[in-house]
């Protein structure tokens, strides 16, 4: 048989349930076992009067208060019911014998006023309770209208004016809700419920600061009231106001600490604050509190999620759908779950479970969207964020994640006018300023570029994390792009795995190799990197490689195919689907030849494939995360003086880092000048580098460069219809008649090297170099010009030219650049000596030696695989 505590701990939890019949029961159980229980006969009393039966209700706060007259809520309640009943003189007299047992405060002052000043002229209670029900049951037009008729009768009910105010926020008619409680104020300014439902009417309207004085002024009033606390909590949160959320958070809680909710809500200002601590516990308390609070589950998850703690947050998910079946947003955070592990699959699915619970609920279509994008169904993603923004017009994200699908279809202007509209529902949405400013750059843009200078250096540092390879053409600082990279790893993916306890090799076998990436076709990755593949020692090594792009049927898929000993497709496999397979292969070193360029599959590597994991070639600067042990580099890319700034160890090998197929095929094809577009007579300067590389900055130097040598024209390549236009436009303001910049359209690379040849002078970009298309130049025999920066990807083309031995290319500043390019131009003397050099070094220099690349890369490979073979943990190899 239970205890009376227990009973009464029952009872209680009944009551706060909304289960009145059952805590009634209980708390009559109480009484019965123990007459004079104070808080039961109190708590009993608080259930007559909701059930308008004022009469029973005195007599049991009457006993709860010759029990212990010391609690003041007792007092509260007696001389409340009195008020109810219509008896003044009595509540005043009880109100004095209240003051005398020490009772003070606000709630005291308006009792003492109401019996003084009998202004509320309710109707019986039951009647108000009965229009209460109505709303509670959802009838809330029929509540309305019975309130509307009863204030006839009773024009100066506080009572009548808050139901009204409640009935006409139900109705979403938030005015006239806020009229009702003003005119409950009028009649009793010290109302503090009237000014809490105020308060919230106001933040449904988006009014946070109106809803923050409402609560303010509930809390003067009564400075207990933990729900305007956390009402308050909540607008602040709504604001971005996270520190001041918390405050009034912690202080509903220390009112009343078993307040659930304020706990859960002050996880997710905790959370959108960046304090996955803290934020964990806030959720763990309010579970401990009531263990089936399903949104505290789920918000659990996200902070799990958020922390890298995958299989815990989708635990959470599910025991949070356990409790709601029907609980939507925990089926597409569930789905979220899966697709930061690589499974677009399950993603896919319990996005769609998300829609079947709820098909109006537009953050799962934007999820759903996210992965049709990943999996290259640019029109299915395009069709589903529409679908996200027709239900959300006011979603940044969504907005943002459009115009990445439109991007990617090189759609750049209708990309760029979706990434203003996200920012300008949310000005503070880094990311859409970041692609807004790299798709502008693609069509060559520059029209908010300066707006944004001064933010620049703080994206993806100081803000949320962003993509890092964004970044590269944007600014050339490898402190910067380091940071960056960490932050993205920190917020996309989970923590590394450890290198111990991995495989031990067997005596005398082969060392296994396995390449990974998206781009095993005609590409300009595999155009550099084939004949290293080829060329690659099978007596030492055994090759495998691991695609995850599309499934080609092209001259480089057939080539890779016969090169690699294994060759998997795994397009349709997991991240650690990948990374287990390369561990039931037994995989030595793991070479990611993408980093964070487009279609990448980062997490792959976090899972750890191979005890040794290298990056190399794909992507231009360092990676941030733990589970890449080195990176392939040479003296040029990575100089001493920026080693901090790679969290990678550095294989350095003793030329250059990147590969170069020497079989390359020049096309013998017969072109003119003409056909080409080409003046006859006259300077040919080209960049054939990717238009996002190209900045006012270098068209500045190059218009100037223009203007001194007559007759020139400057070549370039012609990715899409707007560069042309654009870049003609900026030329014409610089003073340079827009027919002297040539456009090339695409063609096969055979044909594409046979052009060089009626350039006179690569000029080269500088925050993100000439790399494919510097080595394209020198190996078609044409001269690059270019300047050295500080960041990996603005230092490539100094890497070549020392490797091929023309030093002398190389410029360290813009005025230095400037002459050097002016100096050849007009020099066709000096021009031809170097191009003569060129010609001889091409052949004599190791730039495009792949047999001696391969054998320093393999010998590379071996030291780090020693190291780890010898226990060693991974350090800084020098290649001679």
């Amino acid at each position: 048989m239970l205890s009376t505590n227990e009973l009464f701990k029952q009872a209680v939890l009944a009551h706060k349930g909304g289960a009145t019949i059952k805590a009634h029961a209980l708390y009559s159980k109480v009484i019965l076992a123990e007459a004079t229980h104070a808080h039961a006969n109190h708590n009993l009393g608080v259930l007559f009067v909701s059930k308008g039966k004022e009469q029973q209700a005195l007599n049991c706060f009457k006993t709860a208060i010759e029990s212990n007259p010391n609690v003041g809520q007792f007092w509260v309640s007696y001389i409340d019911a009195l008020l109810r009943m219509g008896q003044y003189s009595e509540a005043k007299k009880r109100l004095v014998q209240a003051r005398v047992k020490g009772a003070n405060g606000a709630v005291f002052d308006d009792l003492e006023k109401r019996c003084s000043q009998p202004v509320l002229n309710d109707p019986p209670s039951s009647e108000c309770q009965a229009l209460i029900d109505l709303f509670g049951k959802g009838k809330v037009k029929q509540a309305l209208n019975q309130t509307l008729k009863m204030q006839k009768a009773f024009p100066k009910s506080v009572v009548l004016c808050n139901i009204a105010g409640a009935c006409n926020a139900g109705l979403l008619q938030f005015e006239a809700a806020i009229n009702s409680y003003k005119k409950a104020l009028k009649i009793m300014p010290d109302y503090a419920q009237a000014h809490f439902n105020m308060g919230a009417a106001y933040q449904a309207m988006g009014n946070h600061d109106g809803g923050i004085n409402c609560y303010q002024s509930a809390i003067t009033i009564d400075p207990n009231y933990a729900d305007a606390y956390n009402n308050m909590g909540n607008a602040f949160k709504d604001k971005g106001e996270f520190l001041e959320a918390i405050k009034s958070y912690k202080k509903a809680v220390i009112i009343k600490p078993d307040y659930a909710e304020s706990f859960c809500n002050m996880g997710v200002a905790f959370q959108e604050n960046g304090d996955l601590k803290p934020a964990l516990v806030s959720y763990r308390q309010a579970l401990s509190l009531k263990p089936n609070f399903a949104e505290a589950h789920n918000n659990l998850g996200n902070a799990l999620k958020d922390s890298g703690e995958f299989e815990s947050a989708i635990a959470s998910y599910k025991r949070a759908i356990d409790i709601r079946p029907n609980y939507a947003e925990a089926y597409s955070n569930l789905g979220v779950s899966y697709q930061i592990r690589g499974d677009t699959a399950l993603a896919m699915r319990y996005y769609n479970f998300a829609l079947e619970k709820d098909s109006d609920y537009a953050e799962a279509y934007n999820n759903l969207a996210n992965v049709l994008r990943l999996k290259g169904d640019g029109n299915g993603a395009i069709a589903n964020y529409k679908k996200c923004l027709k239900l959300k017009p006011e979603y940044s994200e969504a907005y943002c994640n459009l115009g990445l699908a439109l991007k990617d279809q090189g759609d750049f202007p209708a990309a760029i006018m979706n990434f203003k509209r996200a920012l300008a529902i949310k000005p503070s949405n880094v990311y859409a300023s970041s692609q807004m400013l790299f798709s502008q750059l693609h069509i060559c843009d520059w029209s908010d570029i300066e707006a944004y200078n001064t933010l620049i250096s703080k994206w993806g540092v100081s803000t949320c994390a962003i993509s890092p390879f964004t970044m590269l053409a944007l600014e050339d600082s490898p402190e910067r792009h380091l940071i960056r990279s960490k932050n993205h790893i920190a917020t996309t993916y989970r923590p590394s795995s450890a290198r111990e306890g991995m495989w031990p090799q067997e005596s005398g076998q082969r060392i296994r190799i396995g390449y990974f990436s998206a781009d095993f076709h005609n590409h300009a990755t595999m155009y550099l990197m084939i004949k290293v593949l080829e060329s690659h020692d099978k007596k030492l090594f055994e090759i495998y490689a691991y695609s995850f792009g599309p499934k080609a049927c092209d001259e480089m898929r057939e080539r890779l195919v016969k090169a690699v000993d294994v060759f998997h497709e795994v397009s349709g496999k997991t991240d650690q689907e990948i990374a287990m397979l390369a561990r039931s292969d037994n995989i030595d070193i793991a070479v990611d030849l993408k980093g964070f360029t487009q279609d990448n599959r980062f997490g792959i590597f976090t899972y750890r494939p191979a005890p040794v994991q290298i990056a190399h070639l794909g992507y231009p600067g360092t990676s941030g995360a733990d589970c890449i042990d080195y990176i392939i580099a040479d003296d040029v890319v990575i100089p001493k003086q920026f080693e901090e700034s790679y969290s990678e160890h550095i294989i350095r090998l003793p030329h250059s880092y990147q590969p170069n197929d020497d079989d390359r095929v020049i096309s013998d094809i017969t072109v003119t000048k003409v056909q080409l577009g080409l003046p006859e007579k006259g300077f040919i300067f080209c960049c054939f580098n990717k238009s996002y590389k190209i900045s006012s900055e270098e068209l500045n130097v190059w218009a100037r460069v223009l203007n001194k040598v007559e007759g020139s024209v400057l070549w370039l390549i012609k990715p899409n219809r707007w560069v042309e236009r654009n870049l003609r436009n900026e030329a014409k303001k610089r003073g340079i008649e827009p027919y002297r910049l040539v456009f090339a359209e695409r063609v096969s690379l055979a044909k594409h090297l046979a052009r060089h040849k009626f350039a006179d002078l690569f000029i080269d970009t500088f925050n993100c170099n000439a790399h494919t298309t510097a080595s394209d130049a020198l190996w078609a025999g044409l001269p690059v010009v270019t300047m050295l920066g500080k960041s990996f990807a603005a230092r490539v083309a100094g890497s070549l030219l020392t490797a091929i031995d023309l030093p002398e290319l190389i410029t360290t500043d813009v005025q230095e650049y400037e002459a050097l390019i002016t100096t050849l131009a007009k020099n066709p003397k000096v021009l031809k000596k170097v191009k003569e050099k060129l010609v001889e070094n091409k052949l004599s220099k190791p730039l495009f030696d792949t047999k001696k690349f391969t054998q320093h890369l393999e010998t590379g490979y071996t030291q780090a695989f020693e190291k780890y073979k010898n226990g060693e943990p991974p350090k800084n190899i020098v290649v001679f």
